[in-house]
């Protein structure tokens, strides 16, 4: 078991010591919202906190602007910087290899397939953060942050075009936060991913009504 009570203060002081993330939506609370469903998925599917706890707490210590081109290379860097703090820090050392596999692979735009019932749960667990009330508010603060509309005024709900989220915080749903679910790795991470898309369905829905313009069934990208 990991001493959490030790650790803990310990993560926290090195992510203080690095830079901020550029976006809102990463912030200290995304990161200590991913380690308290790292913490319930990794108890559901027995996997080792360990190895959990450690990458939750540093999946994103390396700091890559959302829209930078670089975006894909962070979970590798994150990886790389996590490691070194660790091996500094003393933790056991025949842990640190999954820990970095886990990091490297909870990344969505990175495609790193995760090899470890560890890192499954580290992946699932980043990736419920993007949907619920969580997710959506995430969203909308992250594309307001970049610019970007709620919807694009000519077609609210991309029917005619395919979905491009550089567009609008709604296409964001259909390129991505729509096919979350599928791609989940745990059992009990999929059934709270499925739980939470259904809030992102309802709000889409509502939002349609407000418009007044027809929700189209999705169609999404689930790479």
């Amino acid at each position: 078991m990991i001493d959490e009570a030790y650790w803990e203060p310990r993560f926290i002081a090195f992510l203080d010591s690095r830079e901020a993330q550029p976006d809102a939506a990463h912030d200290r609370e995304h990161i200590r919202r991913v380690v308290a469903n790292a913490r319930r998925l990794a108890v559901a599917e027995n996997a080792d906190l360990t190895v959990v706890l450690p990458a939750a707490w540093l999946h994103d210590c390396v700091s890559v602007p959302k829209d930078s081109l670089q975006r894909p290379f962070a979970s590798t860097m994150a990886a790389t910087a996590a490691s070194s703090f660790l091996t500094w820090s003393g933790y056991p050392p025949f842990r640190i290899p999954a820990i970095a596999h886990a990091i490297m692979a909870h990344s969505f735009s990175a495609n790193i397939a995760p090899l470890t019932i560890e890192a499954r749960v580290v992946q699932d667990a980043d990736r419920l953060d993007a949907l619920g009330a969580i997710g959506l508010a995430r969203c909308l603060m992250l594309n307001g942050q970049l610019g970007r509309p709620l919807y694009d005024p000519a077609e609210p709900f991309p029917t005619q075009r395919p979905a491009d989220d550089t567009l609008s915080a709604i296409d964001h749903f259909y390129t991505k936060l729509l096919g979350l679910a599928a791609t989940m790795t745990t059992a009990a991470g999929k059934a709270e991913a499925e739980r939470r898309t259904l809030f992102l369905t309802q709000f889409l829905q509502q939002l349609s009504e407000e418009l007044g313009v027809a929700l189209p069934q999705p169609q999404v990208d689930t790479r």
